[in-house]
């Protein structure tokens, strides 16, 4: 039976979530601009630097406060900064984030940012497919809230569907990506510090990204300069923020709750082009509404309503 302390968890874990989402979404021009001057590899190196620089200092801080105060931990966490799970798990999300990230930036470039959106977020399809891979059951009522969701996005996101290209097939494989780091996450969230994982990923997301521009980029120090705002928007708040809070966040929620609420990034991406002039049409309007009922209705405990109504 779930407590109030834990439903207050939870509750503060989705609006974690949805403050991730919103910085994801807004970050979406910035990371377009960047990308129009420098290579994908170099940008996403820069950004996973600039979040181990962000990064670095608050988990110190973190560790060295919850040392002082709850000595050393059973799981032998506090033993020593970087455990032998925390750095395998950091790992492990580092180059599954590193490939998600790569192969949405190519998929965009190929496919076009409306179809991108839409196909990115099948993660949400695939996170509770993922899940029974690991006997997680998903309710009846989640498995709703993801068919209302998946028709917001198509709503929200496909202007133009045309035929499957091979940045369809980048972004499909992008979707794949994120909901496996998802479900990485979900595993070592209970056993290390979220902070240091997030650390962690990032500092092996640049060493693989550093290597891969070297190899296939060309990199221009001018060119790094013209793109200084739009890396440090995307290093500092979309990735040392944002998915510090995703992590962050998990340890209190559902997975496939989580990547509903995270899927808010597109909407969030819609809302503030709007803000700033862009007319949202009808399609977009529907979308958005169905996303966010999706994300309510998971929110609510409509699977114990149905259990009481059958025992009646």
């Amino acid at each position: 039976m779930e407590t109030k302390a834990s439903k207050s968890k939870s509750f503060g874990a989705s609006i974690l979530l949805m403050i991730a989402a919103f910085i994801w979404g807004t970050a979406f021009v910035a990371q377009s601009k960047g990308l129009e001057q420098i290579g994908n590899f170099t940008f996403l190196a820069l950004r996973s630097y600039l979040a181990v620089i962000v990064l670095t200092p608050v988990s110190l801080f973190i560790y060295k406060n919850n040392k002082k105060k709850i000595g050393e931990g059973a799981n032998g966490e506090n033993k020593t900064f970087f455990s032998k799970s925390l750095l395998t798990g950091g790992a492990l999300c580092g180059i599954v984030l590193c490939l998600a990230s790569a192969s949405q930036q190519y998929g965009i470039v190929l496919s076009g940012v409306g179809k991108s959106g839409f196909l990115t977020t099948l993660y949400i399809l695939m996170v509770p497919l993922l899940g029974l891979l690991f006997k997680r059951k998903v309710n009846p009522v989640l498995w709703l809230c993801i068919i209302i969701a998946t028709t917001g996005m198509y709503f929200l996101c496909v202007t133009d569907v045309g035929g499957i290209t091979a940045g369809d097939f980048l972004l499909i494989l992008c979707a794949f990506f994120f909901a496996v780091q998802i479900m990485i996450v979900d595993y070592y969230v209970e056993k290390v510090d979220g902070v240091r994982l997030s650390l962690v990923q990032f500092f092996i997301t640049a060493i693989i990204s550093t290597i891969a521009a070297f190899a296939f980029e060309e990199i221009s120090v001018e060119a790094i300069k013209s793109a200084w705002f739009s890396v440090f928007y995307a290093g500092v708040l979309s990735s040392g923020i944002a998915f510090t809070l995703q992590i962050v966040a998990q340890k209190n929620l559902n997975p496939t709750v989580a990547s509903l609420i995270m899927s808010l990034e597109s909407v969030f991406a819609a809302l503030a082009g709007a803000f700033f002039g862009e007319r949202l049409s009808t399609n977009e309007i529907i979308g958005c509404g169905l996303v966010f009922l999706a994300i309510i209705l998971a929110q609510l405990p409509l699977e114990k309503v149905f259990k009481a109504k059958k025992c009646n």
